[in-house]
């Protein structure tokens, strides 16, 4: 096995001391070394390549934003390790998304530590999960503000990084809309789609707009935060945010009166656990 293998490091020195180390592993075939996340994303564009080292603060393209870009521009995702100087207690956060991370400089040990892990990897297979964590990982930082989990971590802060992501990928063809959670209205099922119904800034003011995704509702609603999102349907979720009015009527059903005006239907079902989620 011979791995198509990347260093992607602004730092000339950290770029050679992990290519010399990696000199001692028969089966990295080092392809090239980038020093900024732009030649990481060509280099991942004109080669094939399995294996990166990818830096996390980066000046102008940050390894988040390197990520993001392949996953956007539709390219091979490589297996990431992630190469960092921050400390072991604020790295945590980024353990359970990369296959591996080192901890600037690498030594030798800990080097051959994730060359195990590496091969045990393309060894059984797993780059969809892998890839899966990464997509998980991407939306967890741009949703949360990259730059201030950047000086968390530098500070040794408490990372922000919630379970729940603040925007929502939504693919049309070969574009990706990434909607921002607190703008969505509600989102009703349309057979096997979703209709996410959003609210948009423009210069005056807000319109509203439909974005369609092909998922689940149980998918969406674990997706979404519990504390902000309640299911009032068995086909609609809405964002309690946006809710103006909880409405009963003579014959006995329930409805909500959105902030726009719209009148969204509330199962009996669902009706105590809408009033609870009010209230709170």
């Amino acid at each position: 096995m011979s791995l198509s293998t990347i260093i992607v490091d602004d730092e000339p020195l950290a770029r050679k001391g992990l290519a010399v180390r990696l000199q001692e592993h028969s089966d990295i075939n080092l392809i090239t070394q980038c020093s900024n996340g732009r030649e990481a994303i060509e280099a991942v564009r004109a080669y094939d390549v399995d294996l990166m080292f990818l830096d996390i603060q980066m000046p102008g393209i940050n390894g988040f934003e390197v990520i993001e870009n392949i996953i956007a521009q539709g390219l091979k995702m490589p297996v990431v390790v992630f190469v960092t100087a921050f400390d072991q207690y604020a790295i945590k956060a980024f353990e359970v998304h990369a296959l591996d991370y080192l901890l600037k400089p690498a030594d030798e040990e800990r080097l051959a530590q994730a060359m195990d892990k590496i091969r045990l990897h393309f060894k059984s297979s797993k780059d969809s999960a892998h890839k899966s964590k990464l997509v998980r990982l991407v939306s967890d930082v741009t949703g949360n503000d990259y730059q201030q989990i950047l000086s968390e971590l530098a500070n040794d802060e408490e990372i922000s990084i919630s379970s729940y992501s603040d925007i929502l990928p939504i693919k049309d063809g070969g574009e990706v809309s990434r909607v921002p959670v607190k703008d969505i209205l509600w989102i009703d099922a349309a057979g096997d789609y979703m209709c996410v119904h959003s609210q948009v800034k423009t210069a005056t003011g807000y319109s509203e707009t439909t974005h369609i995704l092909r998922k689940t509702m149980k998918e969406l609603e674990a997706a979404l935060d519990p504390k902000q999102f309640i299911r009032n349907h068995r086909s609609t979720i809405v964002n309690k945010h946006f809710i103006e009015k909880f409405c009963s009527q003579v014959n006995g059903e329930y409805y909500l009166v959105m902030s726009n005006g719209k009148e969204l239907k509330v199962s009996r079902s669902y009706k105590d656990k809408v009033k609870l989620a009010i209230a709170s």
